[in-house]
């Protein structure tokens, strides 16, 4: 019984690369993790949140709130027109955009309500919840003092006639402290709830369905679909390993057909696996994949070809099956970390969200976002399937390569 355990360490040591790897996987997770949250490489001051704002009113008081709310801190605004700013929200490109309509300035001076309205993306709540009580917040020492105030004071006038300019001075005086004290209210539920500013999701939960179930179904279904090929394609190093690989390059074929019979029969799992995982999704979870089921078969085409070609490409840069299986579980894991399957991208700092369009992981959710969530045309969908067809011809032309330096040369 020893004798087996000593000779299966022995075995297990041999194998240089796989040790190194067995230990890298762990090291590199813990990396990726403390980046995910925040805890490496991030600057201590908060990013930005970025706001589309549209001034349609272009008087005085609209571009003074321009000139307040973009010299916040913890906001940067964008210039768009209304129409190309909800273009950028539905697209997913943007979390919200703020628009003054015609006729703000005069509502702010009459004491009506304000002509204002945020639209943004569900998806993006938490980033918009904190966005609202920024402005609402700043809109308030702008607008709302300033119309109430000219209330008052029409009012004093009114009913008060004989008022001098030092008595009126005096009271908007005091007025003005009991504004400043109701600033610095701590009370943020009941701000938000009476903040007179209106938001419209241009997408939502109820309207465009269920956001928790998208992210989960793809995020899931590309992460085990990357296992999934990477075994298969770990199967052409069995074969070597067996000597089943021999016997088939001394028959009549090319070398060549034996990589692509290889890459052939693993496309078609994958199509397989991810058709059935969105049949039972349908079935069982109800996601609605008819919304739009050509561009649903397009990026399950596209998905199925750069996914398979990654587990070709670990077998054919592999020289054994542990270092296969110790590699492919590290990148597995780590880009589908970065490209947003294991935690929504809306939640990642600022440089994990542009280091993750290295991951196939990060164009296929986005790809099956823009069908289920963004419901967006099949045009829109199309740069998504060109960046998989990508990957997969490009990850199949180094596994053609490689395959001959690497594993033909061993035979």
């Amino acid at each position: 019984m020893f004798n087996l355990a000593l000779k299966d360490i022995q075995q297990y040591f041999k194998d240089k690369t796989a040790v190194f790897l067995s230990l890298l996987l762990p090291i590199a997770l813990m990396t990726i993790f403390a980046l995910m949250y925040g805890g490496i490489g991030g600057s201590k001051e908060s990013k930005p949140i970025t706001l589309l704002f549209t001034d349609q009113d272009n008087t005085e008081i609209s571009k003074e709130v321009y000139v307040k709310l973009d010299s916040l801190d913890g906001l940067k605004l964008v210039n768009k027109p209304l129409a190309e700013a909800k273009k950028l929200i539905k697209k997913g490109k943007s979390a919200s955009a703020f628009v003054l309509y015609k006729g703000f300035q005069d509502s702010v001076i009459s004491g009506q309500k304000l002509p204002m309205e945020l639209f943004y993306d569900e998806a993006k709540e938490i980033e918009v919840g904190l966005l609202q009580q920024a402005l609402w917040s700043n809109l308030f020492g702008i607008t709302m003092k300033r119309s109430m105030k000219g209330k008052i004071n029409d009012w004093l006038v009114e009913k008060n006639p004989d008022l001098s300019s030092s008595e009126l001075d005096e009271i908007q005086e005091h007025i003005s402290e009991q504004f400043n004290e109701f600033e610095q209210t701590e009370n943020d539920s009941e701000i938000k709830e009476d903040s007179g500013l209106p938001m419209t999701a241009l997408v939502s939960e109820k309207k465009d369905g269920n956001l928790g179930l998208v992210q989960a179904i793809a995020g899931m279904a590309i992460m085990m679909l990357l296992f999934s090929v990477s075994a298969s394609g770990a199967s052409l190093l069995k074969e070597k390993e067996e000597g089943t690989l021999r016997r088939l390059l001394v028959a009549p074929i090319s070398p060549q057909s034996i990589l692509y019979g290889k890459m052939l029969s693993t496309l078609f799992l994958a199509i397989l696996q991810l058709t059935v995982m969105f049949l039972y999704s349908w079935l069982a979870l109800g996601l609605d994949i008819f919304i739009n089921l050509p561009a649903l078969i397009l990026m399950i085409l596209s998905s199925a070809i750069a996914c398979s070609s990654f587990g070709i490409f670990m077998a054919s840069v592999c020289k054994s099956r542990k270092q296969v299986e110790s590699l492919s579980t590290l990148i597995i894991l780590v880009i589908s970390a970065l490209g947003g399957s294991m935690m929504p991208m809306f939640f990642m700092p600022a440089i994990m969200q542009k280091i993750a369009v290295i991951s196939v992981n990060y164009w296929a959710m986005d790809g099956f976002f823009d069908i289920f969530w963004r419901q967006l045309p099949i045009a829109d969908i199309i740069p998504n399937v060109l960046v998989l067809l990508g990957i997969g011809f490009g990850l199949t032309a180094i596994s053609v390569i490689s395959f001959r330096k690497s594993i033909l040369k061993m035979m």
